[in-house]
């Protein structure tokens, strides 16, 4: 296949001669989620086209199996942290290689950092969108205007699609849960004698330690739920998270954490849950992706760019603070969630399920009304 140099085309393509395209979002798992909606456009607006899409080995959970993806291609960043150069390079060239073997005519960077910018200036597509991010939109032909800052992540992957013409009709989020990974998480529940639909979810881990909520709060609103809603809980963890999840567990009856799993494994087990009490995390954007509500904490980063999206929710924040939505993944002064109190975000689930069992009367009136 004849190679392009890079050229700053500025047009759109004639989605006619799109056969072959390749999405980029390296990471985090819920970035990934929330690219997704980009996959399901681009399938409906090039139904004959073979969609793949690159990403790091922690989200690929996310996205194998996934509707509408061909193939998944997995860069093993973690794999090579401490490698030596050389061993990284080849590993980075190896990547490279694999990525114009392909032959794409459409390469879409979602993520826009320098790793992912080099791969699509590399690609050997035709046309290569990306945004105007600085030095690295040097790297594509169809320069996309960035509004990370001004609207949710959902909408602002979709602003690739946009700038290709393509219309945008789904904007839903989706997970795809593997059968043997739904099948074990009912097997936990039947052992527990956990009733599906009956369960709080909490969710103390999230990326980075400014960002979460102390355990110790966690716990104290783990008691509030068993004791005040009668309601069992169920505390999610992932790798490197379960002394958190310990602490939220220990010295309280009817708390009880998801046993050792994988994404897909806790995914299954938080769609059975009646809501999330959670962190701004990949498990926020798992809930919003299964339908199922969410009580979301915020601090560091902003509930209108990242929050839950498309499930009924509410964001709580220690609003007495001015320094809100900082983005510091870390902080020597964390008031924004040290001094968030546990009253506050039981609070907002007791109002949220609230509005959630008056939904549910309504409709079962209007049943009634129906006979």
């Amino acid at each position: 296949m004849k190679r392009h140099r890079r050229q700053r085309d500025e047009t759109a393509p004639d989605l006619k001669h799109v056969r072959r395209v390749l999405v980029i979002k390296l990471r985090a798992i819920g970035d990934v989620l929330m690219s997704l909606p980009v996959v399901d456009n681009l399938r409906l607006a090039l139904p004959e086209a073979a969609i793949d899409f690159l990403t790091e080995g922690e989200a690929y959970p996310i996205v194998r199996g996934y509707p509408g993806i061909h193939s998944v291609l997995v860069f093993d960043r973690k794999g090579l942290e401490g490698a030596s150069p050389r061993v990284a390079g080849k590993a980075g060239l190896k990547l490279i290689q694999e990525v114009r073997s392909r032959n794409y005519d459409l390469v879409i960077d979602l993520f826009g950092n320098p790793r992912s910018a080099l791969l699509a200036a590399l690609s050997g597509a035709r046309w290569r969108v990306g945004f105007n991010w600085r030095i690295r939109s040097w790297a594509y032909n169809l320069v996309v205007p960035s509004r990370a800052s001004e609207v949710h992540e959902v909408e602002f992957n979709l602003d690739a699609l946009r700038a290709l013409g393509i219309p945008v009709v789904r904007r839903e989020l989706r997970l795809w849960i593997p059968p043997e990974a739904d099948r074990a998480a009912e097997t936990f529940f039947q052992e527990l004698g956990l009733r599906e639909g009956e369960v709080i979810a909490l969710n103390p881990g999230g990326g980075w330690e400014a960002k979460r909520w102390p355990p110790h709060r966690f716990a104290e609103l783990a008691a509030w739920v068993v004791r005040e809603l009668r309601r069992p809980v169920l505390v999610l963890w992932g790798p490197g998270e379960y002394p958190l999840a310990k602490q939220v567990c220990d010295d309280t009856e009817n708390v009880f954490a998801i046993p050792e799993t994988d994404l897909p494994g806790l995914a299954a087990c938080l769609r059975r849950c009646e809501a999330l009490v959670t962190n701004d995390s990949g498990p926020m954007h798992i809930a919003a992706a299964l339908g199922v509500p969410v009580v979301a904490i915020f601090g560091p980063t902003r509930p209108d760019l990242q929050g839950p999206w498309g499930v009924p929710h509410r964001i709580v924040r220690n609003s007495s603070l001015d320094c809100l939505g900082c983005n510091l993944t870390r902080c020597s002064h964390p008031s924004c969630m040290a001094e968030l109190p546990a009253g506050a975000v039981a609070e907002a689930l007791a109002d949220l399920l609230g509005e959630l069992e008056g939904a549910h009367q309504a409709v079962r009136e209007g049943l009634n009304v129906a006979r």
